[in-house]
């Protein structure tokens, strides 16, 4: 599917809001859209690119293979209840396509795509029943009724990502739509249902919440936030049922306000605090945003991997205990990666904290550039940090499970992953920058051209820039003001010794934001980021990767893979007496290998042998983690052993 420009009819919405993710009324920084971002190439480009060439349509091809598409057909022709395909929750896997396919739209105009959102929507509204409900799991003749299983029936998740396919609908070509339309009637359904005159239960699976609050953005109408407070405030007072994991596995067993760090099911708890974020944004909720903040920064600091992963466990898929980040068990779900970024960006926007910008960086080059292969068509639904065994390449021709890891199957019998990054790869324009009264701020680097309203008047910007391969980027001045204005640029919390150049002078660029007057129409402003490799060592309480280094290069985490080690990474050890080598784009470490001898019982009572002299040093090179198994199956760690002498 190649967009050409005869195919580019379609244009974001108008208005303040257009092509907005998300659009708080108020927070630090207002966001920049789809209708004020375009990302033209470089890293990110490649990859909208591959989305739109690729991952739609092979999603697409796959819900209707696995006939999950298809239950809305069946529950509008009443066959449903005995010939329905998929989890309780795949209804979820349409929206997520729907809005991906919104957002793609918004962005690229195809009319082509236009044409199959439509097919799908109209396919949608015919199952949606009388008062607004709509599942194909529950409620009709011979299934389950409804609201009959809130700890795993997944209705309320799913009516949550129907609202925001819609939202992202209503933001890219209005409110006059057949699935705005079929959103709103949801919306107003889960409003008489779960009112504050009505069932007072919540969702296990949060979601909704994100949803309304973002709907009554688009719409303004007060009751979907209310009931976006009430899914909140009701959360940690013990609703659910207990089960094995534990209420925290629902984050039910604390109330959001109360919570220090967020546990349980990562997923769960991120969309959850996003939500709250949201709440907390539009009421102006000091204590609620407070405790969000406190929790995100925690779980930052002591509950998230290197690569910005996050859910150290593969039951429950859920945090571990702080610094329990083990790096071959390490579950690291790509969706949780999204709803981290979710999280990050929102109190980005309300807070103007860099340290999120930071986390939203590292987790889109690390976790969600790590998911899809290379040709767009298989997808990781885990983030090992460590493969031990090379394994077997995945069955092409069927889902496989959620921990197959030796290489990239095409989908998944649990296939959130995949939809998950059609929205998020199609809506990347929204994270590069924002705006206030005074000027723009840019968070993530590529190559771009921004507009903004500023002081009075219009700013305009082009981004060149290579980034993550160097850390050169020049920003040129293409229209301006009349009047003063401002251009804040993020410095990665790595990035100690960046420079910036403006009004012809350098000057340097400590972590966090720098702002510089905003030039005249015509003028330039550079950032140099320093960009050699460098050592990453874990905090020590870190009792997983004690003894182990990892090496990044900008923003990227980089790993050592068995096919330029040749031989299986367990055997590596890495000297780290001098920094690792720059050779142009690569990046090598001085490796030695171990020899080991099998034996009867694996303890002994004096130290294993260590490195072998006769096997000598070499300098092997790292791969971005990122890129990892794409040459095939193979033994990969990002943590290595150091040399012991």
């Amino acid at each position: 599917m190649t967009t050409t420009s005869a195919g580019r009819g379609l244009r974001p919405a108008a208005g303040a809001a257009a092509g907005l993710p998300i659009a708080p009324s108020a927070g630090r920084w207002r966001p920049l859209g789809l209708a004020d971002v375009t990302i033209d190439g470089g890293f990110w480009g490649e990859r909208q690119a591959l989305n739109h060439d690729a991952i739609i349509p092979h999603v697409d091809h796959w819900l209707e293979k696995l006939r999950w598409t298809g239950n809305f057909d069946r529950a509008a022709d009443g066959t449903v209840a005995t010939d329905r395909a998929g989890r309780e929750f795949s209804d979820s896997e349409t929206y997520k396509l729907l809005e991906g396919m919104a957002w793609e739209i918004g962005r690229s105009g195809d009319e082509v795509l236009e044409a199959r959102f439509h097919e799908i929507a109209a396919r949608v509204a015919a199952a949606q029943e009388v008062d607004g409900y709509l599942n194909t799991k529950f409620g009709r003749p011979g299934q389950h009724p409804r609201y009959t299983d809130f700890e795993w029936g997944h209705e309320l998740y799913c009516f949550g990502h129907l609202i925001q396919a819609a939202v992202a609908r209503a933001r890219t070509v209005g409110l006059d739509d057949v699935l705005v339309g079929v959103a709103l009637r949801a919306a107003d359904h889960v409003c008489r249902e779960f009112g504050p005159d009505g069932r007072q239960n919540i969702p296990g699976h949060p979601e909704i919440e994100v949803a309304l609050a973002e709907l009554y953005r688009v719409t303004g109408e007060r009751r979907y936030l209310d009931q976006a407070r009430l899914f909140v405030e009701r959360r940690g007072h013990g609703t659910l049922a207990a089960i094995d994991f534990g209420q925290q596995y629902f984050q039910d067993d604390v109330p959001v306000r109360e919570a220090d760090v967020l546990d349980g099911h990562a997923v769960r708890a991120l969309y959850l605090a996003a939500g709250a974020v949201d709440v907390a944004t539009e009421d102006g909720d000091a204590e609620l945003l407070a405790a969000v903040e406190r929790q995100t920064r925690r779980t930052l600091a002591r509950r998230t991997y290197l690569t910005g992963g996050m859910g150290a466990h593969f039951e429950g898929e859920s945090f571990g205990a702080d610094f329990e980040l083990q790096p071959e068990r390490s579950y690291s779900e790509t969706c949780a990666g999204i709803a981290s970024i979710m999280l990050n960006h929102r109190l980005l926007l309300a807070t103007g904290d860099a340290v999120y910008a930071d986390a939203v960086e590292r987790t889109l080059f690390n976790i969600v550039a790590t998911s899809p292969a290379d040709d767009g068509r298989g997808f990781y639904y885990t983030n090992t940090l460590y493969q031990r065994f090379e394994g077997q390449m995945p069955d092409l021709d069927a889902p496989s499970v959620r921990s197959f890891s030796a290489a990239r199957p095409p989908f998944f019998a649990v296939s959130c992953c995949p939809t998950n990054l059609t929205r998020t790869f199609a809506s990347l324009g929204a994270y590069v920058a924002t705006h206030d009264d005074d000027g723009v701020q840019l968070h993530q680097y590529a190559p771009s051209t921004v507009r903004a309203a500023v002081a009075g008047g219009e700013v305009h910007l082009r981004v060149t820039t290579e980034y993550p391969t160097d850390g050169y980027i020049v920003v040129d001045v293409l229209a301006a003001p009349p009047g003063d204005w401002a251009l804040t640029l993020r410095v990665p919390s790595w990035a100690v010794g960046a420079v910036v150049h403006a009004g012809g002078a350098a000057a340097p660029a400590e972590p966090g934001y720098i702002t510089v007057p905003g030039p005249r129409s015509g003028g330039r402003v550079e950032l140099v980021l320093p960009m050699a490799p460098r050592w990453t060592y874990a905090d020590p309480r870190v009792d997983a990767v004690r003894g182990q280094v990892a090496v990044e290069r900008g923003p990227l985490v980089l790993a050592l893979e068995s096919i330029d080690l040749g031989a299986d990474v367990s055997l590596a050890r890495v000297r780290t007496q001098e920094p690792p080598v720059a050779d142009g784009d690569r990046t090598l470490v001085p490796v030695r290998t171990v020899t080991l001898d099998d034996a009867d019982w694996p303890y002994a009572a004096a130290r294993p042998a260590g490195v072998d002299p006769e096997a000598g040093e070499r300098l092997v090179p790292l791969i971005a983690y990122h890129q990892w198994a794409s040459r095939g199956p193979s033994t990969m760690r990002v943590w290595m052993p150091e040399v012991c002498s």
